[in-house]
Formats: C-alpha cells, structure tokens, sequence
C-alpha cells in the first residue's frame, strides 16, 4: 500500500480529489445499471396494484 504520509499536501490533496472522482463516476455508472434492470419491473408493479 502506497504510504500517502511521505508525499507533499497538494498531491495528498490530489490523491483525495481523484479518489472522490473516480468513486463518483462508480456510482454514477452503477446507479444508471440499476436503474435499468429496475426501473421497468417496479413501474409495472406499481400500474398493477
């Protein structure tokens, strides 16, 4: 594991930007799959009941 204690604030600040980026966009490209499979079943449930 990459000791982030030896490197300079603004690249730890880097580092945490580009964690939270990247962590975003997973979500963001997860949430839209789930929405997919999803979205048409409960819709359906719901017009049904």
């Amino acid at each position: 594991m990459i000791d982030l204690a030896t490197l300079s604030p603004p690249v730890r600040a880097g580092v945490l930007v580009g964690a939270v980026f990247l962590e975003a966009i997973v979500l963001y490209v997860g949430y839209g799959v789930v929405e997919q499979v999803a979205a048409d079943p409960i819709i359906e449930r719901i017009e049904n009941a």
